[in-house]
């Protein structure tokens, strides 16, 4: 079963999450503090990191955004916070979280996010693998090497999230073609998507990296249908 590591200073949650998880065959490993979760995620071997906000030492958004820039982690991270508002739930996406569940919150509903990113992972190792050759993929000036995950665009290495990586690789495999909404979501979480808004913040973060600091746009959505991948001498 998947290992998983809590990053939780709230003892009742801790126990909580404990009581379900471990009858279900999950390995478990457990931090009270930021700092102190920073470390065992460097240092253990987990599939997911489920993650509170408010944490002391070092709060949850430093945390994930620390483990993603500054240490190249692309272990998913799942992040539990009582903070409901979009601004909230933008700044843990643009951290680098792969979801984000508010509190209070379903225990099997959270288990099943965790399957969905634990499974959307395991397709993205299985597909770095299978395409022989170098595993790049190249659209316009966007070289994306599969493998290695890089991304380049104009010969600038460019900072994507682990999800952005994903949305991302899927564009890039039928550009210039569109990709609908649902195919895509399905790519990445499989049949348990989460709800709300999840997707267009996601993309919405991909594009302040892969258009904002260039003079084309490529990343471009189809109102109601999908999202494709488009230079200048495509339709927009």
């Amino acid at each position: 079963m998947p290992a998983l590591l809590l990053v939780e200073d709230n003892e009742d949650i801790l126990a909580m999450l404990y009581a379900f998880f471990e009858p279900l065959g999950y390995e478990l490993d457990c931090a009270r503090n930021g700092r102190a979760g920073l470390e065992q995620a460097i240092a253990g071997r987990f599939d997911c990191l489920v993650l509170d906000v408010m944490l002391p030492g070092m709060d949850g958004i430093t945390l994930c955004r620390t483990l993603r820039e500054k240490h190249d982690y692309r272990t998913p991270i799942i992040m539990l916070t009582a903070r409901d508002t979009v601004p909230d739930r933008v700044l843990g996406l643009e951290s680098g979280a792969d979801d984000y569940l508010i509190k209070p919150f379903a225990l099997k509903e959270l288990e099943a996010r965790i399957r969905a990113l634990i499974r959307a992972r395991g397709r993205g190792m299985r597909g770095a693998g299978s395409g022989g050759g170098s595993g790049e993929l190249r659209y316009a000036d966007v070289v994306l090497d599969v493998a290695g995950h890089r991304v380049t665009r104009q010969g600038r290495e460019l900072r994507v999230s682990p999800t952005g990586f994903r949305i991302l690789c899927e564009l890039m495999r039928v550009a210039p073609a569109l990709l609908p909404r649902e195919e895509l979501e399905q790519a990445l979480w499989g049949d348990d998507p989460p709800g709300g808004s999840a997707l267009r913040t996601h993309i919405h973060e991909l594009r302040q990296v892969l258009d904002k600091p260039f003079a084309v746009p490529l990343l471009r959505t189809v109102s109601h249908v999908g999202y494709r991948l488009a230079d200048g001498g495509e339709d927009a």
